[in-house]
C-alpha cells in the first residue's frame, strides 16, 4: 500500500515537472512574441503621427494627412527648433518663380501621371501625406531596425566588375554615371514601367543618385525615382520612392518618410505611393520628371517631382560629403537578386527588354542633366556606363535634339544568355 502510495506521488510529481516546463517553454515563447510585437506597435506608433483626415486609396494604401509640423522629420534631435523652409530660395537656372513650379491642387498638370488616391480626396494645406505603415510591413522585414533600409550592397559601384564581387552582392545595374567634378544636383525623365519581380524579397527600380564620398562606409547618396518592392510595399504597384544615407546605408537613412531625414512641404504628393498609368509594351509611353539640386543660399538638397511639385528638402546637415557637393551622379536601374550558386533571377529591370529594342519596347531615361556651381542645368560630359553582366540587364547611351542625352537599359534577367 505504501509501495503504491510512493508510486502515485513519484508519477504525481513527474506529471507536475513536465507541466512546469511547458509553462515555462510556452511562457518563455509567448514573452518572446510579445516583446516582439510591443516592437512592432512602438515602431508603428512611431511612423503613423495621428492625422488631420485619412484618405483611402483604391489600390488599398491609407493615406494619412498628418500636420506639416508633425511628420517624423521632426523625430530627429537636430530638427526639434527647425524652422520649416516652405520653399527653395533658388531653383536651377535662377531665383525661386512661383509661375514655374506650382504645389496647389488646382495647377493643371503637364504630365499624366498621378497618384490613385487622388481620386478619393486630397489633404489640406498645411499637412502633407503620408502612406500609413501596416503591421504586416513591418513584420515582412528581417527585424524592426531593418525596415524601411537598403543593405550596402545596394551601392552601384562602377567597373567593379568582380564575378566572385557580383554574385556575393546580390544587387545588378545597368547605369549611366558622371565623375571627376563637383555637382550640385541631378534632372532625369524617367519612362514608367511594371516589371515582373520574381521572388517577394527581390525589387526593380530606375532612378537616379546623387552621391558623396568614397565607396566605402562613409558614402553619402540621395536617391529618388519609381521602384517595384513586395518586400516594402506589399504589393507588385509601381510607386515613387526616395531614399537617403550618410554612411553607405549601414545606421541613417530609409525609404520615403520611414525614419527622420526628409521634410516635406507638398499636400499633392505621397512618397511610397503608386504612381499611373504605366507604360506597357508596343503601347503609351509614360514618363515621370524628377530633379534633385542644392539651394545655393540654404545649402538644403531638394526635391522636384514632374513640372508642379517642390516636394520638400534634405537638410545639409544630416550629410559630410554633400553638405558640400556631390563628386559622382548615376541614372539607371537595379534589381537584387536572391539566386545562390551563379543562378539568376528572372526579375526585369526597366521594361524587362534589352535596349536595342528600342522605344515603346525598351524603357529608358532621357534629358539627362546635371546641375554645375552655377545652379545652371546642362548636359553631362564624359558619360560612363555601367553593368555587372550585360547578357541580363544592359545600357546604350545616345544624343539627340528632341531627348538630349538619353540611354535604353533593362532586360528579362534569367534567359538563355543570363544562366
Amino acid at each position: 500500500m505504501g509501495r503504491r502510495r510512493r508510486r502515485r506521488g513519484c508519477l504525481l510529481g513527474l506529471l507536475l515537472w513536465v507541466s512546469w516546463i511547458a509553462v515555462s517553454v510556452d511562457g518563455a515563447r509567448m514573452d518572446g512574441v510579445s516583446k516582439h510585437t510591443l516592437q512592432v506597435k512602438r515602431h508603428l506608433k512611431r511612423l503613423n503621427k495621428p492625422p488631420v483626415n485619412t484618405i483611402q486609396s483604391p489600390d488599398g494604401d491609407v493615406i494619412d494627412c498628418v500636420n506639416i509640423s508633425e511628420q517624423p522629420a521632426f523625430d530627429h534631435p537636430y530638427l526639434k527648433d527647425h524652422k520649416i523652409q516652405m520653399r527653395p530660395s533658388f531653383h536651377p537656372e535662377g531665383l525661386f518663380d512661383e509661375s514655374k513650379v506650382a504645389t496647389t491642387a488646382s495647377t493643371e498638370r503637364a504630365s499624366p501621371i498621378n497618384q490613385p488616391w487622388h481620386g478619393n480626396g486630397r489633404c489640406l494645406e498645411n499637412t502633407i501625406p503620408i502612406r500609413r505603415t501596416k503591421e504586416e510591413d513591418v513584420l515582412r522585414a528581417s527585424s524592426v531596425k531593418r525596415y524601411g533600409r537598403k543593405t550596402s550592397r545596394s551601392i552601384p559601384k562602377p567597373r567593379s566588375t568582380d564575378p566572385s564581387l557580383i554574385n556575393e552582392s546580390g544587387h545588378q545595374h545597368a547605369i549611366a554615371y558622371v565623375e571627376g567634378d563637383k555637382f550640385y544636383g541631378a534632372k532625369a525623365t524617367i519612362n514608367v514601367w511594371t516589371p515582373t519581380i520574381d521572388q517577394p524579397n527581390e525589387f526593380s527600380l530606375s532612378q537616379l543618385w546623387v552621391l558623396g564620398g568614397s565607396f566605402g562606409e562613409d558614402l553619402n547618396s540621395i536617391e529618388a525615382g519609381w521602384q517595384v518592392s513586395p518586400d516594402l510595399y506589399g504589393d507588385n504597384n509601381t510607386r515613387l520612392f526616395t531614399y537617403w544615407t550618410s554612411d553607405a546605408y549601414q545606421a541613417t537613412g530609409c525609404y520615403n518618410l520611414l525614419c527622420s531625414g526628409f521634410i516635406q512641404v507638398n499636400s499633392e504628393i505621397a512618397m511610397g505611393a503608386s504612381i499611373s498609368p504605366v507604360s506597357t509594351y508596343r503601347n503609351p509611353q509614360y514618363d515621370i520628371n524628377i530633379l534633385i539640386w542644392k539651394d545655393p543660399k540654404e545649402g538644403h538638397w531638394w526635391m522636384q517631382f514632374g513640372n508642379d511639385y517642390v516636394l520638400g528638402y534634405w537638410p545639409s546637415f544630416l550629410f559630410s560629403y554633400l553638405a558640400d557637393s556631390a563628386s559622382m551622379i548615376e541614372w539607371g536601374g537595379e534589381v537584387v537578386n536572391t539566386e545562390a550558386d551563379g543562378q539568376h533571377t528572372s526579375t526585369q529591370m526597366g521594361s524587362g527588354h534589352f535596349p536595342e529594342e528600342g522605344f515603346g519596347k525598351a524603357s529608358y531615361f532621357r534629358n539627362i542633366q546635371v546641375v554645375d556651381a552655377s545652379n545652371n542645368l546642362k548636359a553631362p560630359q564624359g558619360i560612363g556606363t555601367f553593368t555587372e553582366q550585360s547578357n541580363c540587364y544592359d545600357i546604350q547611351t545616345g544624343s539627340n535634339a528632341d531627348w538630349g542625352r538619353y540611354f535604353y537599359y533593362g532586360g528579362p534577367g534569367k534567359n538563355p544568355n543570363c544562366p
